[in-house]
């Protein structure tokens, strides 16, 4: 394989899609003023992230609303891996996604994308989960209608290159750019249900490859005489499964040029804030490699300020090669309105008044400034010093900063 390339300049011509998570609505207006081109959401069943708030039918309207009047789109999952019983309620939830006017269907399973596009005239997302990767498949599934393959995370940029020329280019292909990376093979898990007895192929992940393991009773055995069984606990153990995020917001115009049409970033369950600093980035990122020119290193280095278990660059560049953890901020506040006596507030973390935090803005005009928290009041009009109770709200005096910039504190 290759080595990793360094970013390149070279313009693009078509600009790819950038394609943000949004586990609520809220999260979905922080995607949207961040910059993504489209969303990816679930409603309450058939979804592979049963751990987030999802979207009810009132909210899936709202949803598919809010994107058509900022002419983005929004797209709903239906991963998981269905028994029969599953099928009762299908039909009428593909006709009320149809009469919403979604703009994607993301499926795994050939019954629902069977059902799907027999049923709906919404283009059809053969999800990451179905595993495609190689070039016979995604004829396949181009043939039974999928408008768009969302690629197996194993692939290196020359197969997926592969995969381009293999296909009509009606159909699209959509990967993934920023996130969690899974242990198992495209997120086909058995670890969760053998723990937990949750699947995470029906949305009930635990996530125990992001727990620590160690021996039972602090034991340390040679491997060869390793008979206990491991326990599950919080401290003193080691994330044997926990691997590095991926990260490829140097490297987006290869992907581009290997014929990768929308740019995913991972994350449903994340916080709005890792939902805006990571959108933000690459949205500037996107920006510049089409306009052909360099991304600047602020841009380039903002996804270290999101948490995360250090970096890679996946399997594009075939193995995947560590890279330094970065110092994720503190995520602070979050800007609610810009009143008239200035900036509201919602605490997230811990600040007090004299604070100098960094400003996180989908505006240039203030992202990565630094303020001074001045004089603070809450909603009585009393003078707050110590900003500490979780989620109250809080005027900035004299502080202008448009809603949904955030707060967060640097130097970790």
């Amino acid at each position: 394989m290759p080595s990793v390339k360094k970013y390149s300049t070279a313009k693009v011509l078509n600009k790819p899609e950038l394609l943000a998570p949004a586990g609520d609505l809220k999260k979905l207006e922080v995607a949207l003023e961040y910059g993504a081109d489209a969303v990816y959401i679930a409603g309450k069943k058939l979804g592979m992230r049963a751990a987030c708030k999802n979207f009810d039918y009132g909210e899936l309207k709202a949803a598919a609303l809010a994107a058509r009047c900022g002419k983005r789109k929004v797209y709903v999952a239906l991963n998981i891996f269905p028994f029969d019983e599953d099928f009762g309620e299908v039909d009428e939830y593909l006709d009320y996604l149809s009469s919403i006017d979604v703009d994607g269907l993301i499926i795994s399973d050939l019954g629902l994308i069977n059902r799907a596009t027999k049923r709906t005239n919404i283009p059809v997302h053969v999800s990451t989960q179905a595993n495609v990767t190689n070039s016979e498949t995604a004829k396949i599934y181009a043939g039974i209608g999928a408008k768009r393959i969302v690629l197996a995370r194993e692939l290196s940029l020359e197969r997926i290159a592969a995969m381009r020329g293999s296909l009509p280019r009606s159909v699209e292909l959509e990967a993934f750019v920023h996130g969690a990376m899974c242990v198992s093979y495209s997120g086909r898990c058995l670890l969760s249900a053998y723990l937990s007895g949750r699947s995470a192929n029906r949305g009930e992940c635990n996530q125990a490859c992001r727990m620590r393991f160690a021996p039972e009773k602090g034991e340390v055995r040679a491997s060869e005489e390793c008979e206990s069984s491991l326990e599950i606990i919080e401290d003193d153990g080691t994330y044997i499964f926990g691997g590095n995020d991926l990260k490829m917001i140097e490297h987006l115009n290869e992907l581009a040029s290997a014929g990768v049409t929308s740019f995913k970033i991972e994350g449903r369950v994340k916080s709005e804030y890792y939902i805006g600093c990571i959108t933000g980035a690459y949205r500037r990122a996107i920006d510049c490699m089409t306009s052909g020119k360099p991304a600047p290193t602020d841009v380039l280095s903002e996804p270290t300020k999101a948490p995360n278990r250090g970096f890679n660059t996946g399997f594009y560049y075939g193995n995947p090669k560590p890279q330094p953890q970065g110092a994720a901020c503190d995520f602070c506040a979050i800007v609610i309105e810009n009143g008239k006596n200035g900036a509201v507030v919602e605490m997230r973390n811990r600040f007090k008044t004299g604070d100098v935090l960094e400003v996180m803005s989908p505006s240039d005009k203030y992202h990565n400034t630094r303020i001074e928290i001045p004089e603070m009041t809450d909603e009585n009009g009393e003078l707050v010093t110590d900003a500490k109770v979780p989620k109250m709200h809080l005027t900035l005096g004299g502080v202008d900063l448009p809603p949904l910039s955030m707060l967060r504190r640097t130097g970790k």
